[in-house]
């Protein structure tokens, strides 16, 4: 529990130093939280660039609205949420595809839930990335996000059914191609 206060206190001195002008204050608050909110960002636009753009986005908003940070959670769960809520508008703003549930056809080949598969963490990224927009975003807000899908409904101005179809083809398609380079070796 020390080290929670302490990293309680550490993140209100940062607060509070950004807040008045400390040189270097805001440098080290975006070093400390920009790396794992750019991850957040790529796993939801694939495209670097324009995560990148985003991440200076959101960072932009952190400083604009840090005095209203008031450590009823950590800074980087706030921090994140006004990452992801960014990257959701963007989103939005582009209007990304979502296929509705009574449009997704079954696909053959789709592997047990049980079913294990030898790959490392970043191939699994690489091929989470290839996944069509509606069903990478929706994979990555439940899968990595925690949200649940009446959140990600809300979030993207889609049907609870058509996130959990969304969800059921990511991992569908996910598992296929997965599968597929089993026998590529």
């Amino acid at each position: 529990q020390l080290k929670s206060n302490n990293t309680i206190l550490d993140e209100t001195t940062l607060v509070s130093d950004c807040l008045k002008g400390k040189s270097g204050a805001q440098r080290l608050l975006y070093d400390k939280y920009a790396k794992a909110m750019y991850h957040t960002i790529i796993r939801m636009l694939p495209y670097p660039a324009e995560a990148e753009d985003l991440l200076q986005e959101v960072f932009i908003i952190v400083f604009t609205r840090l005095e209203s940070f008031q450590a009823k959670s950590t800074l980087g769960a706030w921090i994140k949420r006004i990452c992801i809520n960014t990257t959701l508008k963007h989103l939005r703003k582009n209007k990304q595809v979502f296929i509705q549930n009574d449009e997704i056809e079954n696909i053959d080949g789709a592997m047990e839930e049980d079913e294990a598969l030898p790959f490392d963490v970043n191939m699994i990224h690489q091929k989470i990335k290839l996944l069509p927009e509606g069903c990478r975003i929706v994979l990555n807000l439940f899968l990595f996000e925690g949200y649940q899908h009446k959140e990600i409904a809300q979030a993207l101005n889609i049907s609870e059914s058509t996130s959990k179809s969304q969800y059921k083809r990511a991992k569908q398609l996910l598992q296929k191609e997965l599968k597929s380079l089993l026998y590529e070796e």
